[in-house]
């Protein structure tokens, strides 16, 4: 199948999980994930109806925006974001899903002020509690949701999840769900200037799944197009180093 219909195929498998969930169809937004994939297969799903692209490695990123900046596309980053790209991040982003600790809060917000702007984002919750997976963990989201609404440069729109890497489906419908519920909590507290708008959950394998629970944004790739050569494990480590571990909270 061509990327034309995969991406056909996803949204209206998106448009059935959304009626079983009891949404509207075009409530859910989709995000095409498109690590290793190349500029011009990126080019066809935008002109093909894909709005939004993904991506998850800044250098990737900043060489296939030089390429692309002129399609009429969003820009989201949505992978582990370290401290020390976040000058790089600020050029081609236009929302990041991945905010997840206070360091990056204070590195982002410095260097917004010195632009004299601001950037939409998502806080990333690690639901499955796993050590491999990046994120804030559960128990201490609502806390950095507060600290973060802080700081004017950073729009707070909702909150971020990866689901089990698990064939299991009550085990991936648990991460979703707690996800939901932490969203759920911090509408509760009516933050100031906090807007849970969006809950950012579901991969390839899992969006429907997702959607019945309560995502209203997807991020898919390998749906679209296709299988990649690069593992998973070189976006989402399936390790993290002791420096990493260092740096959450």
């Amino acid at each position: 199948m061509s990327i034309k219909e995969n991406l056909e195929l996803v949204k209206q498998n998106i448009a059935s999980a959304a009626i079983k969930a009891g949404k509207k169809p075009e409530d859910i937004v989709l995000v095409m994930a498109t690590k290793t994939v190349d500029t011009e297969r990126i080019r066809d799903a935008v002109r093909a109806g894909g709005r939004i692209i993904g991506e998850n490695k800044i250098q990737e990123a900043l060489k296939k925006y030089e390429v692309l900046k002129d399609e009429d596309a969003e820009w989201h980053f949505i992978g582990h974001l370290q401290t020390n790209k976040v000058k790089d991040v600020l050029k081609f982003a236009d929302m990041i899903h991945s905010v997840d600790r206070l360091s990056l809060v204070e590195k982002l917000d410095q260097r917004l002020q010195d632009e004299g702007r601001s950037m939409d984002i998502l806080i990333q919750v690690n639901t499955s509690h796993e050590e491999s997976k990046y994120g804030i963990s559960p128990e201490e989201a609502i806390n950095l949701v507060r600290q973060t609404a802080k700081y004017n440069t950073l729009k707070i729109y909702g909150l971020m999840t990866i689901g089990l890497f698990t064939k299991d489906e009550v085990k991936i419908r648990k991460c979703f769900k707690v996800l939901k519920e932490i969203h759920d909590n911090v509408i509760k507290e009516g933050i100031d200037k906090v807007q849970m708008k969006y809950l950012s959950m579901g991969m390839s394998g899992d969006y429907q799944i997702a959607i019945e629970e309560g995502a209203n944004m997807v991020r898919i790739g390998t749906a679209i197009f296709g299988a990649r050569n690069t593992p998973d494990a070189y976006y989402w480590p399936s390790e993290k180093t002791d420096a990493d571990r260092a740096k959450q909270p």
